[in-house]
């Protein structure tokens, strides 16, 4: 008997190898699977301009990125006595404007020369909602508790997430290298603070905008995470204590999923052993001239040499 509905992602005929590079940009869920691809040491960027939900700024960040175009003081606001960027995250604010500027135009730089070069991008949305900043009629990635009367929050209409879509891939297609694969994901996150209702609103225009932008595109990939954590880990065990997000046990299993889908078996294995390195270099010492400590960081060592010895990119960096 059958106790659950599962939810496989489809294998893919292109597969990651362990040189490849991949780009990731979206919502905080974008950012655990990122995680885990740095865990596993492979080459990867992740949301260069901090968390973002909505498609409409999420090729906005693109599009930047593509024309390395960096940001002018113009373009900041201030608050609170710090200059803001109201297209990125709260964690590029500072109390200087050059300091501010240098943050924001490093990761461009830096996310720029890293595009020319990468073979797969997942974009992951979290929400159809945007707000528009009255004051400068601009709509905007990020609010930065900024109080919500200069605020204006609307639902993106269904072309305006298509045309995101649309000149997204073009953007990305012009930039990376030719064969790239983009990979399009909807959050599992419930923004409960929409309301639910909003909420199944708000992910079905992104799911049914998704599917419609990328079909026929042989490049393009649709991975249904968002499917799995509804229908497949269907039971409040599989997320936090907030009952939104996923839990770490949640976040593994669609990382597996993922891997089975699209590693090679050389990039499974140097991520399975990599993992188990890393989780290894977690362990501490109250005395690190413990003889049996230090035979244990010999072998730890000779283990990490030998997964350096398979790729060309620097892996576990030296402290």
């Amino acid at each position: 008997m059958k106790f659950r509905t599962e939810v496989d992602i489809k294998e893919s005929q292109k597969k990651i190898d362990v040189e490849d590079k991949i780009f990731s940009i979206g919502s905080c869920f974008a950012s655990e699977m990122s995680d885990l691809f740095m865990q596993g040491q492979l080459q990867t960027v992740n949301n260069p301009f901090g968390t973002i939900f909505n498609p409409f700024s999420i090729n906005n960040s693109i599009k930047r990125l593509h024309d390395a175009a960096f940001y002018h003081e113009d373009e900041l606001i201030t608050f609170n006595n710090e200059f803001i960027s109201l297209d990125h995250h709260t964690s590029f604010d500072t109390r200087y404007i050059h300091q501010t500027l240098a943050k924001i135009n490093a990761k461009i730089e830096e996310a720029n020369s890293f595009l020319q070069n990468t073979n797969w991008v997942i974009i992951t949305y979290g929400s159809s909602f945007i707000y528009e900043f009255v004051p400068k009629q601009k709509l905007v990635a990020n609010c930065h508790k900024i109080p919500q009367k200069f605020f204006k929050k609307r639902l993106l209409s269904f072309q305006e997430i298509t045309e995101s879509i649309y000149n997204t891939i073009l953007n990305l297609k012009d930039i990376c290298v030719d064969d790239v694969q983009i990979l399009f994901t909807v959050s599992p996150v419930r923004h409960t603070k929409d309301g639910m209702i909003e909420n199944q609103l708000s992910k079905s225009k992104l799911i049914t905008a998704i599917h419609e932008m990328i079909d026929g595109l042989d490049y393009c990939h649709y991975l249904p995470i968002y499917e799995i954590l509804m229908d497949d880990l269907r039971d409040y065990r599989f997320y936090k204590e907030d009952m939104i997000h996923p839990s770490h046990q949640a976040v593994n299993y669609i990382f597996e999923k993922f891997g089975n889908a699209y590693f090679s078996e050389e990039t499974k294995e140097f991520i399975k052993e990599n993992f188990k390195i890393h989780q290894a270099l977690e362990h501490k010492t109250d005395d690190d001239k413990d003889p049996k400590y230090i035979e244990f960081r010999e072998k730890l060592n000779q283990r990490i040499e030998i997964q350096r010895q398979k790729v060309k990119h620097k892996i576990f960096p030296d402290d």
